[in-house]
């Protein structure tokens, strides 16, 4: 081994009993039995113990110990035998003598006992002279390990303002020597930086207060502390931890303002709510102990209000109320910092606020006219005549200037403009008459603007509400069928009606009923008013015949309770009905309307009838029809047929118009019309034509020509077929060149003259030539 190598340590030998029971009982076998000198059993091991200081091991093995039988006779027969945990590595034994050497460095932080077992032979016979002994090597202690902050660094908190003696935090070291055998392990702390604001107790490393401390002026201390074993003296192993002391925030500090005068302005012009200005007071805690509510002293809270900015602590100072150049020029208010949390042990310091004065001055400006209402109310009875005054409004210049105002009407509901106003004094007047039955509010918005600046402009609403006057009548509020039975006797009530009315009654409305005068009807019926609102008709005979009155018209007065009041007849119709035992007044309703149309039951009967004969006709020919869609009537030879449609399209007029085509393709042989000769259509015409220059068209004329012709179509298989469309129209009398149509060809030229078509001017020159009487026989 190294000879720096130095051992320290003390090896205490221990002989253990033996395992077996039968070596305890045997009178033979030896005792090993522990001693602080050489004694000697009979027969048994004999124990050395040897106790070594640790220290730097030599290069040579160090004794330790030695172990020995008594039945040793030194002669070298006997050979000891060392086994177990470390043997042969860590220890050895001299075979010889029984001497225990240690050969390495021991450590007891890594292993504090080994564990072995000796034993001895003899040489010879390679028998056991002694039972095998198990015993203990103990690795006693020293200071050989420094002390550790296993927790470190160490971060506390502690309030400011702490009283002496408050704990804060602790810290604790361990050291990795044997605890229960000397000094080694034994730890004393003390304070190496951190004085004279904390101590720490030597014994339990508890950090405490030394003196008060203030967060304002220091918030964070860094304290070291030392941990020494050997209960501190010269010599030990030490060690340092750093702690980081933080002083937490109470709440010592009242809030103060920087400036003592704060000077703001704001216009005239400014709307409520315009931000003024901010101030802000300064508070050297923080978090909620710098939080701080602002407050306006109530002597000059009026036109201004703050609030507070949570977030930057400021007070923002707000526009209460308008204000007015004019009246008032600068405001002085008082305005008070007061923190919104306090701490109870400092109120005897003072009271934790403070007080500013903010001075604002009122800007002027240009402002539009200001009316003397917001909101103007007027009254007007309707039916005032146009022209007539509503009210009065009335606008002015705040400003100095005092400009003049220009009144107008910009908005009105209804849309129809019923009101002007007078653009110098504000006059409200009608346009023409309200009626309230129409309108009983109308809503007018009004502009002032100064004359001197038109872009300052104020407004205000004007509501008029027109007054109602008793200006319509009672009338009856539907149209009342009433019937009464041929078999109604008298006294026995057909109808009940009311009234209604437009106008409006602050009494409410009460309507009187009776029956005019002049009625011819009035020994008929009878009307009794019931005295609310209502009246009953009732009949004043016995027996009414349809035969000879089929109705009656009652004339009704209603009157209603105005000033002065009003009366309006309105005529009731009673209807006389057939009526059975039911008195079931059903046909006596169809039966009025039919009278009314001048019809009789057999008439009605006979409509009736009619009606279900086109409803039965109009059925069979959609069945007809429906049949038809699902069965084709024709085959398909006969649709390929059907699908060839022949057309043609000629316009006729000429000579050969008839023979412009062959019809007779479209003939059938089970239907041939009779022939009749075939007028000259063209003289006809010509004739005609000539009679209307002359005289102008005959209406009886033209109808007789169109009826012959539709005959000879309908007749003449010649002509086109049955399902085709003539038509015949006079356009006039037409120029005076009369018709240049060929259907005057059959005539010769000697029959007509054409000396006319000279008077036609250059257009018809050439026609002209051609044509007239004077041409010469050459052209």
């Amino acid at each position: 081994m190294n000879s720096s190598v130095f051992l320290r340590l003390t090896v205490m030998l221990v002989q253990l009993w033996p395992c077996s029971p039968n070596m305890q009982n045997s009178s033979a076998q030896h005792t090993i039995q522990p001693f602080t000198a050489v004694r000697r059993v009979k027969r048994g091991w004999l124990w050395e113990p040897l106790f070594a200081t640790e220290e730097q091991i030599s290069p040579d093995p160090v004794y330790i110990g030695q172990l020995k039988s008594d039945l040793d006779k030194q002669d070298g027969n006997l050979k000891y035998i060392l086994t177990g945990e470390g043997a042969g590595s860590f220890f050895v034994i001299n075979e010889y003598n029984g001497k225990i050497y240690v050969t390495q460095k021991l450590d007891r932080e890594k292993k504090p006992f080994y564990t072995l077992r000796a034993q001895a032979i003899n040489r010879s016979t390679q028998l056991p002279v002694e039972p095998e002994s198990e015993f203990i090597i103990k690795v006693r202690d020293v200071n050989d390990n420094e002390p550790q902050f296993l927790d470190g660094p160490y971060v506390a908190t502690v309030p400011e303002m702490s009283p002496e003696g408050t704990s804060v935090t602790q810290v604790t070291a361990t050291d990795a020597d044997d605890p229960s055998y000397g000094n080694s392990a034994r730890l004393l702390y003390s304070l190496i930086q951190g004085q004279p604001y904390f101590s720490v107790e030597p014994k339990t490393g508890v950090i405490r207060m030394a003196s008060q401390m203030d967060r304002e002026t220091k918030d964070q201390y860094l304290v070291i502390i030392q941990a020494k074993d050997m209960v501190g003296q010269p010599g030990g192993l030490s060690a340092t931890a750093t702690v980081t002391i933080n002083l937490s925030d109470i709440n010592d500090n009242p809030p103060k303002f920087q400036q003592r005068l704060y000077y703001m302005s704001v216009s005239e012009e400014a709307p409520v709510g315009t931000t003024v200005g901010k101030i802000f007071a300064e508070d050297s805690d923080t978090g909620d102990n710098a939080a701080m509510d602002y407050f306006i002293e109530a002597d000059s809270s009026d036109f201004f209000y703050i609030i507070t900015n949570n977030e930057t602590q400021e007070g923002i100072i707000l526009l209460k109320k308008r204000v007015d150049y004019e009246s008032q020029r600068r405001y002085s208010i008082h305005v008070k910092a007061v923190n919104r949390y306090i701490d109870e042990r400092f109120l005897k310091e003072g009271p934790f606020e403070d007080t500013t004065i903010v001075k604002i001055n009122v800007e002027d400006a240009d402002e539009p006219p200001v009316f003397t209402l917001e909101n103007y109310v007027m009254e007007i009875v309707e039916g005032a005549m146009s022209g007539a005054l509503v009210g009065v409004v009335s606008a002015r210049d705040p400003d100095d200037a005092d400009s003049p105002v220009r009144y107008s009407i910009v908005h009105s509901m209804p849309l129809k403009r019923l009101f002007s106003i007078n653009e110098h004094n504000g006059a409200i007047i009608t346009t023409e008459p309200l009626d309230r039955e129409i309108a009983s509010w109308h809503n007018l918005t009004v502009t002032a603007t100064e004359t001197r600046n038109p872009e300052k402009i104020s407004e205000a609403n004007v509501y008029v509400e027109v007054l109602d006057v008793n200006d319509n009548a009672p009338e009856f509020p539907k149209n009342y069928e009433t019937f009464v039975c041929e078999n109604a006797v008298s006294g026995q009530q057909i109808q009940s009606i009311s009234a209604v009315d437009k106008d409006d009654s602050a009494e409410g409305h009460h309507f009187y009923f009776s029956l005019a005068q002049e009625d011819t009807n009035s020994s008929h019926f009878i009307v009794k008013d019931n005295q609310d609102n209502t009246a009953g008709i009732f009949t004043g005979k016995s027996g009414f015949r349809r035969q000879e009155q089929f109705f009656f018209y009652l004339p009704i007065l209603i009157q209603d309770n105005g000033t002065p009041p009003l009366t309006s007849t309105n005529t009731l119709t009673v209807t006389v009905c057939d009526c059975d035992t039911e008195v079931n007044t059903f046909y006596c309703r169809y039966g009025a309307f039919m009278y009314s149309l001048g019809l009789s039951t057999e008439a009605l009967v006979a409509v009736l009838a009619c009606i279900l004969i086109f409803l039965v006709f109009f059925l069979a020919i959609l069945t007809i029809r429906q049949q038809q869609k699902k069965k084709p009537p024709f085959s398909e030879k006969m649709e390929e047929f059907r699908e060839n449609i022949v057309s043609y399209d000629d316009e006729g007029g000429g000579e050969e118009d008839t023979e412009a085509f062959d019809i007779s393709a479209l003939r059938t042989r089970t239907v041939m019309r009779t022939h009749k000769p075939r007028k000259n259509v063209a003289s006809e015409i010509q004739n005609l034509y000539r009679q209307s220059l002359q005289v102008g068209p005959d209406s009886a004329i033209f109808r007789q020509f169109i009826s012959e012709k539709l005959e000879e179509a309908n007749t003449d298989p010649s002509v086109p077929p049955y399902d085709s469309l003539q038509t015949y129209a006079f356009e006039g009398t037409g120029s005076l060149a009369g018709s240049l149509s060929s259907l005057g060809s059959n005539t010769s030229d000697m029959d007509q003259s054409y000396d006319y078509l000279a008077d036609w001017g250059p257009r018809f020159k050439q026609l002209a030539g051609m044509y007239s009487s004077h041409r010469t026989v050459g052209d």
